[in-house]
């Protein structure tokens, strides 16, 4: 795992050029360019969730996109489109821009149903049809998202089929005091556009994807995390808990956990790490729960509190 370690490293120290702190996100953003998983931000304008995802597509030497989501964008928009080209007398197909291995789609929740629908396929197989074409996306293939949450015209909320190809939600929060000021002196009087130079290659990771993968995970573990997943069906204000995808992403985020600390195997403390930014979000609550705020993250760290947890540290290693 030093070599995931080392290449989560690199990544933070670059991003850390042009990010004050939020070292938990820039965690999360690595674990899931790892697993092969997609992440969604979360959070109030001015905060730095587009400045991010930026400088993490720049620490990485891939192809990156950036794609505004609006009320009139299409699927097309993002799949592409193919057209008649007048000079061959034949069709031709332009890709979208979700033919890039990191694909920033900026407040998401701008467009409409029909147009978020156009990254399901893209999200989970891997691949986009057009006109009845399927066409492979390039690997790695991501999708950072950023959401507004405080405005309520023209923004669609996102269904759930969508949310549950997230493999994390998260929100940057309002910098502390001291992240504030350090701010201010860093950008005091200098452009934005801080340029970064990038610390590995689009060829390494899928080698760092298949090192994640073979982390290990003790049966008692794998029983661990499925007690807290059943554990959400039951919860009150729950109207569904965490499906069987859920519990797989919990799994791959706790190997990610893991390996960017250098272990080959995964501990309790990785599952409980990976579980709110993993799982919150995957639950369906009833509209009387729906207002209470952070409602979803409360049910998940009371379960982590009341499902009993393996307490015995050879097990972690050892294979039966």
């Amino acid at each position: 795992m030093s070599k995931v370690s080392l290449a989560y490293e690199k990544i933070k120290k670059s991003v850390a050029n042009v990010i004050v702190g939020k070292d938990e996100v820039i965690d999360l953003m690595c674990i899931a360019l790892f697993t092969g998983g997609h992440m969604l931000i979360c959070d109030v304008p001015g905060t730095g969730k587009t400045m991010l995802t930026k400088a993490f597509a720049a620490s990485v030497n891939c192809k990156s996109a950036r794609l505004q989501f609006t009320p009139d964008l299409l699927p097309g928009d993002i799949t592409g489109v193919r057209y008649f080209n007048m000079k061959t007398g034949d069709f031709e197909f332009i890709p979208g821009p979700c033919f890039a291995n990191i694909l920033l789609a900026d407040e998401i929740n701008r467009a409409t149903p029909k147009t978020q629908s156009g990254l399901l396929e893209c999200m989970e197989e891997r691949q986009a049809t057009i006109d009845g074409t399927t066409y492979k996306l390039p690997d790695p293939f991501m999708v950072i998202a950023t959401e507004n949450p405080v405005e309520n015209m023209g923004v669609f909320p996102l269904p759930e089929a969508q949310l549950d190809r997230f493999l994390f939600k998260t929100s940057m929060d309002y910098p502390t005091a001291e992240e504030s000021i350090a701010i201010l002196e860093r950008f005091a009087g200098k452009p934005n556009n801080i340029k970064l130079v990038p610390v590995i290659t689009a060829d390494e990771i899928p080698f760092l994807v298949k090192e994640v993968a073979s982390v290990f995970v003790h049966p008692d573990l794998v029983a661990y995390i499925t007690k807290i997943v059943e554990a959400t069906r039951d919860m009150e204000g729950v109207a569904l808990g965490v499906s069987p995808r859920g519990a797989i992403a919990l799994m791959k985020a706790a190997k990610g956990f893991a390996a960017i600390q250098g272990r080959e195997y995964v501990l309790p403390d990785d599952i409980k790490r990976a579980a709110v930014p993993t799982l919150a979000h995957r639950l369906i609550l009833h509209n009387s729960h729906r207002i209470k705020k952070d409602y979803d993250k409360a049910v998940i760290e009371e379960i982590l509190t009341t499902v009993t947890v393996p307490t015995e540290p050879e097990i972690f290693y050892s294979k039966r």
